[in-house]
């Protein structure tokens, strides 16, 4: 029976991969050191659909909306909702860093940080420093180089101007609607076959992470993963947990219905794997399939709350340990260059060291060179960046769809009592009524 539960159950699955994966990791390091392209090969599969995915539910979403004013009136409240949690997210990433002393006594000589890996990153950093030059980075050279370069905050643009369009060309245009639609079934589908291979990418990712540093190797910034997992865990009950409550939705039990999909973001500390996966469940929940086709595939690039509180927490935690003074000033120019910067963090290689270099540059007092101390930990702490997000993002999705009345809540509220982890036995929410769709 057990057996029969794990060929179903991509949970279990994941689950086994995990503890494996740390078995053989700390067992045979040798081994496990030549793992990793599992790990990045998983990642790497998932990333090359992400674009074209993100282009066809928007497009869907828009096109399929009916009234613009209503798909503009959705993303502005998305915009507004993303940047008050947000901005609390770097606030409380800033309180709990002070709050806690992080990094405070180390005493660690700039002369001792080799800051050739991290000066990669802080190359990196210069395309997108300054609010001028992100904006101006939004406009691809052309379609093809936004798709090709998987930069999704330019495929975003060309997709919301592609839909737009459709959506006002109307019936003239329908054959080119539905076949996007249908190409989407066809990406989805193949997403759910790589998906399949979450417990061997999940293995690898492991097996090579515990063999490279080990348990003991990272006592000396064991403080700054616990505080920053601590943080986020107190940033998705209370804040998350608030505004899903006042939304009509309780926390665990929504915790619970997206529980796979986490544990797959647990194990690769990425939440593209479980895009399609997400939206599909939303979408289930009674929640109209073009809210929650604007929401997600903008929330990935625009709600990132795990992503701001490692950046607040990870400015503080350098400039304590190299023993460098900040200023109420230095404080404020680190929260309005994060608001910004933070923003063009999804689909970038390396993104929370390349941010957080563009972050350091803004505030000369603190030295750039300190980016290395996080290098060791990035991985640890993109597990947590990559779960708040996604937890983020899926409760920003119930809030818009309730500011709209774009959800069934009695519905949602029934899915989510009836639903135990098993696909299976999932309660499939009522099919909208086309006139309803567009109403």
């Amino acid at each position: 029976m057990l057996i029969k539960n794990c060929s179903r159950s991509i949970f279990l699955q994941v689950v086994i991969g995990l503890i494996i994966g740390v078995f053989v990791g700390v067992s045979f390091p040798d081994f496990s050191s030549h793992l990793k392209p599992l790990g990045d090969g998983f990642i790497k599969l998932i990333k090359m659909l992400i674009a074209l995915i993100v282009f066809c539910v928007v497009v869907n979403g828009i096109s399929g909306a009916g009234d613009l004013k209503k798909v503009g009136r959705i993303g502005l409240k998305s915009v507004i909702y993303f940047e008050i949690l947000t901005t609390i997210a770097l606030v409380l990433g800033l309180v709990v860093a002070y709050g806690s002393g992080l990094g405070t006594g180390a005493n660690i000589d700039l002369n001792s940080l080799t800051s050739g890996d991290a000066s990669a990153y802080a190359g990196s950093s210069q395309a997108i420093h300054g609010p001028v030059a992100f904006f101006m980075a939004l406009i691809p050279s052309s379609v093809f180089s936004a798709f090709a370069g998987n930069d999704i905050l330019q495929v975003l643009l060309f997709s919301v101007l592609f839909g737009s369009a459709l959506n006002l060309v109307g019936e003239q245009a329908s054959s080119v609607a539905r076949l996007i639609n249908e190409f989407s079934l066809i990406l989805f589908r193949i997403m759910g076959m790589i998906v399949r291979l979450a417990p061997l990418g999940v293995f690898g990712a492991v097996a090579f992470t515990i063999s490279r540093y080990g348990i003991s190797s990272l006592s000396h910034l064991g403080a700054l993963v616990l505080v920053f997992y601590v943080t986020c865990v107190l940033f998705v009950t209370l804040v998350l947990g608030t505004v899903l409550r006042l939304s009509g939705v309780r926390l665990l039990p929504f915790l619970r219905y997206f529980r796979e999909e986490l544990l797959i973001v647990l194990g690769t500390a990425s939440s593209d794997a479980v895009l399609p996966q997400i939206m599909r469940k939303l979408e289930n929940m009674g929640i109209r399939s073009s809210t929650v086709g604007l929401v997600i595939p903008t929330g990935y690039s625009f709600n990132l709350d795990g992503f701001s509180i490692y950046l607040t927490l990870a400015v503080v935690f350098i400039a304590h340990a190299t023993g460098t003074p900040l200023a109420f000033s230095d404080l404020m120019t680190v929260l309005l260059v994060s608001l910004i910067t933070s923003k063009g963090a999804h689909g970038i290689p390396g993104s929370a060291l390349v941010i957080l270099a563009a972050t350091l540059s803004a505030v000369p007092a603190i030295p750039a060179a300190g980016l290395v101390l996080v290098l060791s930990v990035d991985w640890f702490m993109g597990i947590g960046r990559a779960l708040t997000n996604m937890i983020g993002n899926c409760i920003a999705t119930v809030v818009i769809a309730r500011w709209e009345n774009d959800i069934d809540m009695k519905n949602a509220n029934a899915v989510l009592d009836g639903y135990h982890g098993n696909a299976r036995e999932m309660p499939v929410a009522p099919t909208p009524h086309k006139s309803e769709m567009q109403g």
